[in-house]
């Protein structure tokens, strides 16, 4: 859209005032935060935390305010974590509205002033110069030698030229293209000054799309957390009706309604199941803990559960395979090059007397403090290649410079030295434009062109290096009327990080599938990915291809396609919807704003921390620190133990919870007197509890957990295999302790003895039910040596209570305990352990066998 402004004058300020008024400040809206009431009142509706509280009463009204006191605090630490969570998702709106609103020069009432950038209106005519931050959407009305880094928004390393254009021109061309007019709001100056005018501002900007994009977008919640509170609503609605068939079976068969209520509840509390939500805060709470310290940042706790399902791991090059700077990477001369970093193409004699005067002129084609990260890797490279020659020119005065120019798509500088009379050039640019410059005939054109076009099927950007000589006093006005020679090519680089290819080859033997996905060019895109190992075959799409598909065919063809470039912002995030419609698990790592939808997007949504924009971070589940690839391996390997962890609690909290419910309800339904009391299942729970978020939850990782494929996404964490091997040990658990009862009745033991001798046979099955569960992989006595120091103090406390509860009197009245005979114990002890161990070997030897 043209404007009418000024140019010479600018707005006046009263007539940006009235566009500031009319269109609003230049910044992105941002959602109406949630209240603290809202947020409590979504939360406390969970089946999960109402059943937390419900607990926590009951608990609070039988007297046991230890037990009431770590449920419900459990649950305002819940509440409150969950708030903060709630309260950070608003940050990705506000890092790209910080991002956005940068101060300005601009022109007002024809001076230049300073402003905020929240201020800049449309119309406004704004002044840059190198390191500036664009404030808004511009489109450039005067330049000089401008270069833009547009990487957060396009993917691209290397900075894109600028020139001023036409009105008729097309009002916005995608980022990442070379000479257009076109500036977006966010990017980067890296060279150059130039005047432009404000086309949009605030949301109507492409930064602004971004953070629509973003606003549209909901966390999804995760498949561990689904799960979990369907199964507590599950097992909560059927205990509330055995609890109901108990209590009144006890009134109506004794006549007693008040010890009735009394034994419901002991079988409300032996049934509901206060762990799960325990084991999924616990072990998610700590497990971000672990994985901090393999530097990443946990942002969204559910992530956690899901990183051990991932199927697809889709990453960008720029910043995230590659380091997101240039680096000087081949210089060819005549028919020879040398590759640095590679000693053995050439040694350092050599380097001298063949390539040195090519990096030399480069150097003096450069600003001697660049900010442009090209000229910048190329005086790091010479300083060090040419460290204590005579090829490093510091006393050399700079005299005149001859900059990019639409025409000319070369750069000159002229200099002076303090031993010579003429003036040295040294010139760089396009290997077309000093072609031209040079003057070369065509076999050597030809030549040239092929070492070009080698070079650049690398996926390096080249550049051609020229050198001339002048004697006249007055300086010419054009380049074209020095007299070069041409010296050779330069290549450059953005490098892969040393750690991505072990660390991509380590996600290919977990059976995770990764994607390429970036703004670059195809051959910079496919030729770092045959680096790294991501290459299937020579498959690539672009963002132009991708367009000609629907989402159908777009599905199919993502099992054969691996690397996409030229991708915009709203294509990644159609890439990683389009695999999650196939059903994949998706993890997403990125760098730049152009990142940010596809991160919030993704199951798992991974940025950079390090060189990372806040958009990127705000909207990514985790974030690595120190940006080492490795650590999303690392992640990944924790996310799986994690969740192997979790069903191993689980299948203790199965196998636990069903011979305290047994033992809980039979007596009642037999006419028994009641064997567990109220202060026994407390007892219980603080056990479980403790054994199910802190023993569980240290166990160290299996052996394979790196090298067995994802689970799948229809796999449930309590799934029928899982519950069956925890109603197993636990039904032949409870088998065991009757037999205990029984015997201890027939051998003529008082109710009092009989109820210590069966209580002592639970805790002693219960620590076994822990080693049984400690290992999928390894035989029982591997797993008992494992290294968890948690382990043996909770089974250090357990068994320092009973004995407290046989043998102190005090602790004995209220368990309504009689110490039973020492030999009765001890026999029975060693019993109950040697069947555990029996039939735990039997199940193992059958499940193999099964398997095999």
């Amino acid at each position: 859209m043209s404007d009418t402004t000024n140019i010479q004058t600018g707005l006046s300020t009263t007539e940006a005032q009235r566009r500031l008024l009319s269109d609003g400040v230049n910044e992105l809206p941002t959602a109406r935060p949630r209240s603290l009431l809202g947020i409590a009142w979504a939360i406390v509706r969970e089946p999960m935390f109402i059943l937390l509280i419900a607990c926590g009463s009951i608990y609070l009204v039988l007297g046991s305010r230890q037990d009431a006191a770590i449920l419900l605090g459990s649950v305002v630490i819940i509440m409150s974590m969950s708030f903060v969570q709630e309260r950070k998702s608003e940050r990705a709106l506000e890092a790209l509205r910080d991002l956005s609103s940068p101060h300005a020069l601009v022109l007002r009432d024809g001076e230049q002033k300073r402003i905020p950038g929240r201020e800049v209106v449309r119309g406004d005519i704004i002044f840059l110069t190198e390191g500036d931050r664009v404030p808004a959407d511009l489109f450039l009305l005067d330049s000089l030698g401008m270069t833009i880094d547009e990487s957060l928004l396009s993917g691209e390393s290397i900075p894109v030229r600028k020139v001023p254009g036409s009105e008729a021109m097309p009002r916005f061309a995608a980022p990442g293209g070379d000479d257009h007019p076109y500036l977006y709001s966010g990017t980067l100056v890296v060279q150059g000054k130039g005047k432009a005018r404000v086309e949009a501002t605030g949301a109507k900007t492409v930064l602004g799309g971004i953070g629509k994009a973003l606003f549209t977008l909901e966390a999804e919640p995760s498949h561990l957390q689904n799960e979990t509170a369907h199964a507590v609503r599950v097992i909560s609605v059927s205990s509330i009706v055995l609890v109901l068939v108990l209590t009144i079976w006890y009134g109506v068969t004794r006549g007693d309604w008040l010890n009735g209520i009394l034994a419901g509840l002991t079988m409300a509390m032996s049934l509901l199941p206060a762990e799960l939500p325990l084991i999924l805060t616990i072990f998610l709470g700590l497990g971000a803990w672990r994985i901090a310290r393999k530097q990443v940042l946990i942002r969204r706790i559910a992530a956690i559960e899901m990183l051990g399902a991932a199927t697809v791991l889709c990453v960008d090059k720029t910043g995230t395979l590659t380091q997101n700077r240039m680096a000087l990477a081949q210089i060819v001369v005549e028919d020879q090059t040398y590759v640095f970093g590679d000693s053995s193409v050439k040694t350092p004699a050599d380097f001298l007397e063949i390539f040195h005067e090519t990096l030399e002129f480069s150097m003096l084609s450069s600003q001697r403090d660049p900010f442009d990260p090209m000229e910048k890797a190329i005086q790091e490279a010479g300083r060090t290649a040419l460290a204590g020659t005579e090829h490093i020119h510091d006393l050399w005065t700079l005299v005149e410079e001859y900059p990019l120019s639409p025409q000319l798509l070369a750069m000159s500088r002229v200099w002076h030295s303090p031993d010579r009379v003429d003036y040295v050039i040294a010139a760089k640019g396009a290997p077309e434009a000093i072609i031209d410059l040079c003057h070369l005939s065509d076999d050597e054109t030809r030549r040239i062109n092929a070492q070009v076009d080698q070079v650049a099927d690398q996926g390096l950007r080249v550049l051609a290096v020229a050198k001339a000589s002048f004697q006249q006093h007055a300086l010419p006005d054009i380049q074209h009327d020095f007299e070069f020679k041409f010296l050779g090519l330069i290549a450059l680089a953005d490098p892969l990080r040393p750690s991505v290819s072990a660390a991509i080859s380590q996600c290919h033997t977990a059976g995770i599938r990764v994607v390429m996905m970036t703004g670059d060019y195809p051959a910079t895109a496919m030729s770092i990915a045959r680096q790294c190992g991501i290459a299937n075959g020579s498959a690539v799409m672009t963002g132009v291809d991708l367009d000609t598909l629907d989402d159908v065919e777009l599905q199919k063809r993502l099992a054969q396609v691996n690397v996409f470039c030229r991708l915009q912002p709203q294509q990644k995030l159609r890439l990683v919807t389009a695999l999650k419609a196939n059903g994949e698990v998706v993890a997403m790592t990125g760098d730049g704003v152009n990142d940010a939808p596809a991160l919030k997007a993704a199951h798992i949504g991974i940025a950079m921390g390090g060189r990372g924009t806040d958009v990127a971070r705000e909207s990514a589940a985790l974030v690595l620190l120190d940006d080492d690839f490795n650590a999303i391996v690392a992640a990944v390997a924790l996310g799986r133990r994690i969740v192997d962890n979790i069903r191993k609690a689980v299948v203790f909290v199965v196998a636990a919870h069903i011979p305290i419910a047994g033992m809980s309800m039979l007596p009642v339904m037999m006419g028994w007197p009641l064997i567990l009391l109220p202060v026994h299942i407390v007892f219980f729970e603080l056990m479980i509890d403790p054994t199910c978020s802190i023993v569980f939850e240290a166990e160290p990782e299996e052996a394979d957990v790196m090298n067995r494929p994802p689970r799948r996404t229809d796999q449930k964490i309590f799934n029928a295999e899982l519950l069956m091997l925890g109603l197993k040990q636990g039904v032949i658990l409870l088998v065991v302790l009757l037999a205990v009862y029984l015997s201890a009745q027939w051998a003529g033991l008082t109710v009092a003895q009989a109820r210590a001798l069966t209580f002592s046979s639970m805790i002693v099955g219960d620590i076994w039910l822990i080693f049984i569960n400690r290992s999928r992989s390894l035989p029982l006595l591997q797993s008992v040596r494992l290294h968890n120091p948690a382990l043996w103090s909770v089974v250090g406390f357990a068994l320092l209570m009973l004995g407290l509860a046989l043998y102190v009197p005090y602790m004995s009245a209220l368990f309504r305990f009689d110490a039973p005979p020492l030999g009765y114990l001890c026999v029975t002890i060693a019993a109950v352990s040697g069947l555990l161990v029996f039939c735990h070997q039997f199940i193992r030897a059958k499940a193999v066998q099964d398997s095999a």
